[in-house]
């Protein structure tokens, strides 16, 4: 049973449902429960988790959340994860909060793909799965969105600062998603009538006075220009204040943000640069490709056309000492770049990967840095360039200034070393990857 991680979940859009209702515990742990599994087990259909995980993995069954409850049960809190590796694949937290006069029970749900909502009979089954939750533990307000035009409305906070949001929440609708659960209180402060009367797909009353608002009929389309008008029309109405062509334009635009951009980086950088759209938020994502796809790496100037000869007395004991460095280099490194046992070009994209993934340079100490980090790569860059490319090292009693021979050029692994080094962006524009593609077309 594999459990998905975030960087499973992250990879394409999810449909994200965030809930925080009350529950009363006084009336027993299953039976306060028992409706919130009953709606996942008669609407999950598709998405229904098959995994129950607290320090062990279990098969889901009610016996298995019973279970995984006793065994993370404590005084502030109970939190159990529901999972599904199958496609799609889901991610559910529950948080149980046993306060005696705020007890809380909390969703924290995302599903993979959010095209796997393009249908309306599926959109259609989770609405009443929300419904069947909302009806039974009363919300101030809950949404189920797009993960990705989530991350461009600056939810949870909405531009206020942490001390007011946490205060306040949802105090106003600064926001509309495609399911929106709103409680009583904020349903008075709009105005009950008015929010009955919003122009939307689907708005109905609650028996415990909240209202469900759904804009359209399938969450997948959320983007597209008429659910957005819809979205537009929908929040005016509910926010008069708000004027129709700005928060249309402010919607075309997300939309427009998370259209997908096609991969064109530069060839010499493209097994780099391909890792790196996926270690940013989604909603992100595709800017950060159009940036890159424009992106385009100084031409390595770490060469010369003649080599200074070598002014080494004992090149073995220098080589000895060369070694040395690559083996530390080596040992610190194995377990997290397992690669870079091989010495191969491949070994090298994994570096520019892991120092960028850990913004080596801008983390560790420069002197660290400076003394070896850089002069260890210097070496094992050079290595690569002897053990792949034919190449021979030009030995210097000034490290910095010794070479390898690839062809017609010299090449100063410990000159690119050392630049590479300065910030996270010269682990871009200094990639060891580039370096060795540009050596590469100069073997003979």
């Amino acid at each position: 049973m594999k459990v998905p991680t975030l960087r499973d979940l992250s990879k394409v859009d999810s449909l994200h449902f965030a809930f925080t209702g009350a529950y009363d515990p006084r009336n027993g742990l299953e039976n306060e429960l028992a409706p919130f599994l009953d709606a996942l087990e008669q609407c999950a259909g598709g998405w229904m988790p098959s995994i129950v995980k607290t320090s062990r993995k279990r098969k889901y069954s009610r016996e298995a959340v019973w279970r995984a409850l006793e065994e993370r049960r404590a005084d502030y809190g109970t939190i159990i994860g529901l999972f599904r590796s199958e496609n799609p694949s889901l991610s559910l937290v529950l948080h149980l909060v046993p306060m005696d006069e705020q007890a809380s029970l909390s969703i924290d749900l995302s599903i993979q793909p959010l095209s796997f909502f393009s249908k309306v009979e599926v959109s259609r089954s989770f609405i009443d799965a929300a419904r069947a939750w909302a009806s039974r533990y009363p919300s101030d307000y809950a949404s189920a969105h797009s993960l990705a035009d989530l991350g461009l409305t600056a939810s949870p906070s909405f531009g206020r600062d942490d001390a007011t949001w946490k205060r306040d929440g949802f105090d106003k609708i600064y926001e509309l998603s495609w399911l929106n659960i709103f409680g009583p209180k904020l349903v008075e402060s709009v105005g009950r009538e008015r929010m009955l009367s919003t122009p939307a797909h689907l708005v109905e009353e609650l028996p415990n006075g909240s209202i469900l608002l759904v804009l359209w009929p399938t969450a997948a389309e959320f983007a597209s220009e008429e659910a957005r008008v819809v979205q537009a029309r929908a929040h005016v109405h509910l926010r008069p204040d708000l004027d129709f062509d700005a928060v249309l334009r402010t919607l075309r635009e997300r939309s427009a943000a998370l259209v997908p951009v096609e991969p064109r980086f530069h060839p010499d950088v493209a097994p780099f640069l391909s890792r790196l759209p996926d270690e940013f938020a989604i909603s992100e994502r595709q800017r950060k490709i159009a940036e890159l796809n424009a992106f385009r790496p100084p031409v390595p100037e770490e060469w010369l056309p003649v080599a200074h000869p070598s002014d080494v007395a004992n090149p073995e004991r220098v080589l000895e000492s060369y070694g040395d460095l690559s083996e530390g280099l080596v040992a610190a490194l194995h377990t997290k770049v397992p690669s870079i046992m091989d010495e191969t070009a491949e070994s090298l994209t994994d570096l520019d990967f892991y120092f960028w993934q850990e913004n080596f340079p801008e983390r560790y100490t420069r002197e660290l840095i400076d003394s070896h980090t850089a002069p260890a790569l210097g070496v094992y860059l050079g290595e690569v360039l002897v053990r792949r490319l034919g190449g021979t090292w030009v030995l210097r009693q000034k490290v910095e200034e010794s070479q390898v021979r690839v062809g017609k050029r010299v090449w100063l692994p410990f000159l690119r070393a050392r630049r590479y080094m300065q910030s996270r962006q010269s682990l871009l524009d200094y990639s060891l990857t580039q370096f060795f593609n540009e050596a590469e077309r100069y073997r003979p």
